[in-house]
């Protein structure tokens, strides 16, 4: 489809353009980016989208997504609702981590050649981790090799641990060695085990089991010690705390191969709203107080932490009806990560292109400089995402920036209506987004 998006104001935060301007869209790519009204000769539009009123970004890159659930005969397989969720929210590619599904691990090549030829035209594009030890239990390590030739992004535990320093030190030597990116969530197993909530005096008060924040930075100063002895690449996934925020400040500093995310959870929420007991608010990692989360409003801002993720785990009503510490951690946020980032640049006076950045050019680049370094030489699966410069992706949202909406059940694409921010009003509603140069998402005003 040869697609024209006319009159709208684009937003590009890699290319430093906020101004009305026109997109022409050919073959799955940007083929011309004019003043708006402008006419581009030769081009014969299948259809064109008037966008006036609207900005024109770059389609949302979030970090964190699990859209998969297990299939009856074929392991796993995408869940539908979920894809449409990620385009109802302008997300037009996301990373899924190895354990979308807690039945199937992502440890074999088969089963990730059999998840990405469910791939079709129409869908947000979906990286997959791979598995970085087999059955995720953290003993034997997986062939990363095989996982890479068949479509693994990098490589992570997802919600398990590794207790065994040597089975990490080896993974990262493995991917050193091969060029690949481990992507962690720092979290000792040993001071996370039973925790279901932030240590402190709310978790005291309620009586439930604290995680403290030694949990995350132990972590990462076993995982920035082995990169001083291995060379490895990592991407730290939802870092939670103020100290661990201050200890990736120091290794960006020393020079250590890592980039990072925080999600849209810690960045508005800390742990008094979990109020009594409200399942909705059970997640990994918790909910912190409110100095974590003044420090991670700040790294985001400031660009320290280069990508804010929506973390989408749906979560059945089975899962969020029991007590909170046997509840299910989780909560869907695909089609909230756009709203939630407006609000944080609106309540915090962040320059909007600078708040975009997080959820297009900054995950888009990390994607990017990941991919370019196991593509082997073939075109790179990830070049040029979240940005709309010419020759990019054709992935884009239109978005009208003055709405507000409420969040309910109904509002909601997600086979999950469970989220914290149930209730709420939020700014910024998408209103059409397409992938590959096809409208695929459309609604009315």
């Amino acid at each position: 489809m040869r697609l024209h998006i006319a009159n709208g104001r684009l937003i590009d935060p890699a290319n430093g353009v906020d101004g009305p301007h026109d997109l022409y869209l050919a073959e799955g790519q940007v083929v011309a980016v004019v003043a708006a009204g402008a006419a581009l000769d030769g081009f014969q539009a299948d259809r064109v989208l008037d966008a006036t009123g609207l900005a024109v970004l770059p389609g949302l890159v979030d970090l964190s997504a699990r859209v998969a659930q297990p299939g009856r005969a074929t392991g796993l397989a995408f869940a539908p609702a979920e894809l449409r969720a990620a385009l109802a929210g302008g997300v037009t590619r996301l990373v899924m981590p190895p354990d979308a599904a807690s039945d199937d691990a992502l440890d074999e090549p088969g089963k990730v050649d059999t998840l990405m030829r469910q791939m079709e035209a129409g869908q947000p594009r979906i990286h997959p981790l791979g598995a970085m030890t087999v059955g995720l239990a953290g003993e034997t390590l997986t062939e990363m090799g095989l996982l890479a030739q068949a479509g693994c992004l990098a490589y992570a535990q997802g919600e398990h641990g590794i207790a065994d320093t040597r089975v990490l030190w080896g993974a990262m030597r493995y991917a050193s060695g091969l060029g690949y990116t481990l992507w962690l969530r720092p979290q000792d197993p040993w001071l996370a085990q039973g925790a279901v909530a932030a240590s402190g005096a709310y978790a005291e008060r309620l009586g439930l089991e604290g995680l403290p924040p030694q949990a995350e930075t132990v972590a990462l100063n076993t995982i920035f010690e082995l990169q001083r002895a291995t060379g490895a690449r990592v991407h730290l996934t939802r870092l939670s705390t103020a100290p661990g925020l201050a200890l990736l400040r120091a290794a960006r500093r020393e020079g250590l191969a890592v980039t990072a995310d925080v999600s849209a959870h810690n960045l508005h929420l800390t742990d008094v709203d979990i109020g009594f007991f409200d399942t909705h608010f059970h997640l990994q990692p918790p909910l912190r107080g409110q100095r974590d989360r003044d420090a991670i409003q700040a790294a985001l801002a400031e660009g320290l932490v280069q990508a804010l993720c929506s973390d989408h785990t749906p979560v059945d009503k089975h899962g969020k009806a029991a007590p909170f510490p046997m509840s299910t951690p989780g909560a869907t946020a695909l089609e909230l990560l756009l709203s939630l980032t407006l609000k944080w640049a609106r309540d915090h006076r962040v320059p909007l292109a600078d708040a975009l950045a997080r959820v297009t050019s900054g995950p888009g680049a990390i994607l990017s400089g990941i991919s370019s370094g196991i593509s082997s030489g073939t075109s790179n699966p990830a070049a040029q995402a979240g940005q709309l410069g010419v020759g990019a992706p054709a992935d884009a949202c239109l978005v009208d920036l003055d709405a507000e909406w409420l969040v309910t059940p109904t509002a909601l694409q997600s086979r999950s209506p469970h989220t914290p921010f149930a209730g709420m009003m939020l700014p910024g509603r998408v209103r059409a987004t397409v992938v590959g140069g096809q409208l695929v998402w459309e609604t009315s005003v």
